[in-house]
């Protein structure tokens, strides 16, 4: 990419556009998911992505939960004063099965052009478990970095599966017990983990779509392994107590996905909020006779 277009800023916006759900300080937020086996659901969703109250990215997620497997797809690119200076765009998908009463993921990639550069990352899983992991182009060796082992890729989840949260029981699934859980992740680069605790409930109001409650949860970031301990924005996320992620249902599942997300930063508030969320519970299919 060309001076002057600032090309770290620039990835991580498209990873904001592109709901890995990343702002300065890469973060990536995500949480287990575990529904009955019997849940099937479709969330057709749009978000727009702003800092400090400018608009810098628009993404659109598909999500499809049947009876035994479930998969999600992202698309999303820069805009506005972002795009003039170095625009960008990605793609994310995942997939996997529905074992036990548990989404089990198989697969994540994520794929990330800016400028003339691009990024793609591979994860492979299997139980809980990352099988394989690839960056392409691999990256160089930054001198510092804590290394990430075999063990920090055990019981895991991937960016794009934890970005939905689950919840067990059988009463209203938007309550203070959604946000009541620790939360393990790698993506690609990084083991952290997210620590969620209730903070309030809201009531939201998409231009199409969703109205109704959320459950807001506060998310606290603690990396793990992947990063470079000196990192100034390992050290400012790794400190913040006011990030926010708001949830809301998918209708015939207990599955919640983000309706909104704010995280503070040196440049001013980052959100990603969604201007469309619909969802719609999915008629199982069966055998009849006649």
């Amino acid at each position: 990419m060309d001076m002057p277009r600032f090309p770290g800023l620039t990835s991580k916006c498209v990873r904001i556009a592109t709901l890995g759900l990343c702002l300065p300080g890469a973060l990536a937020l995500c949480a287990a998911l575990a529904v009955p086996a019997a849940a099937q659901g479709r969330l057709d969703a749009k978000y727009e992505a702003s800092l400090a109250g400018l608009p810098i990215g628009k993404g659109a997620w598909i999500v499809d939960v049947a009876d035994d497997q479930y998969s999600a797809a992202v698309t999303g690119a820069t805009t506005g004063l972002m795009k003039s200076i170095g625009g960008g765009n990605g793609t994310g998908t995942a997939q996997g099965r529905i074992t036990a009463g548990q989404f089990a993921p198989l697969s994540y990639v994520s794929t990330v052009n800016y400028g003339k550069k691009a990024e793609v990352i591979r994860i492979t899983l299997g139980g809980g478990n990352v099988k394989n992991s690839v960056i392409e182009p691999q990256p160089p060796e930054t001198p510092g970095r804590i290394p990430v082992t075999d063990a920090h890729r055990r019981n895991v989840f991937d960016p794009m599966t934890g970005a939905l949260l689950n919840v067990a029981g059988t009463g209203d699934p938007v309550g203070p017990e959604a946000c009541r859980k620790t939360l393990p992740v790698f993506d690609g680069r990084m083991r952290y983990d997210l620590r969620l605790e209730f903070k309030r409930m809201e009531t939201v109001k998409a231009a199409k779509g969703y109205r109704g409650p959320v459950v807001v949860c506060s998310v606290y970031f603690t990396p793990i392994a992947g990063y470079v301990p000196d990192r100034i924005a390992i050290k400012y996320v790794a400190a913040q107590r006011n990030m926010e992620i708001w949830y809301a249902p998918i209708a015939g599942t207990r599955v919640l996905a983000p309706f909104r997300i704010t995280i503070p930063t040196p440049l001013g508030t980052g959100m990603i909020e969604a201007t469309e969320f619909i969802s719609a519970q999915k008629t199982a299919k069966t055998n009849s006779t006649n």
